[in-house]
């Protein structure tokens, strides 16, 4: 391969290596992620599925980790088993069911507000009910 244009190789490869993030800089971003997730104690045992008609809302708390809050007060958390680029940031998430019910098998997919479009796909973990801790 010639390189017609050496200055545009050298600013794609710079790019490229100002992109990679060590295992402490990944790490250090996940503390920081879960500072803003607040503290919860379980509340029984964790469950593959939600009913979906009984979600009142749901609340982003990382690129990890979701609180399911349901009709009658009740809270699920649901930390996925991998971080799932810009959830926390966007805080926006839709997904496909056709049982009625939202299970650790599925996934969900970010929503990006401006421009509106999907983002990042990513598997559920199982629901765990929980009490959030006063603060």
């Amino acid at each position: 391969m010639s390189l017609r244009h050496p200055a545009l190789a050298l600013i794609a490869a710079f790019s490229i290596g100002g992109c990679a993030t060590t295992p402490e800089q990944r790490a250090e971003a996940e503390q920081r992620a879960e500072a803003n997730v607040p503290p919860a104690t379980p509340a029984g045992d964790a469950v593959d599925c939600i009913r979906t008609n009984m979600i009142r809302a749901s609340h982003v708390r990382s690129d990890s980790v979701i609180d399911f809050e349901m009709k009658g007060g009740k809270i699920y958390r649901n930390r996925l088993p991998g971080s799932c680029g810009s959830l926390g940031s966007e805080r926006r998430f839709a997904y496909k069911t056709y049982v009625g019910q939202l299970c650790s098998t599925d996934t969900i997919t970010v929503l990006y507000a401006a421009p509106p479009s999907p983002g990042a796909t990513c598997g559920l973990g199982q629901f765990q009910p929980v009490t959030l801790d006063k603060r």
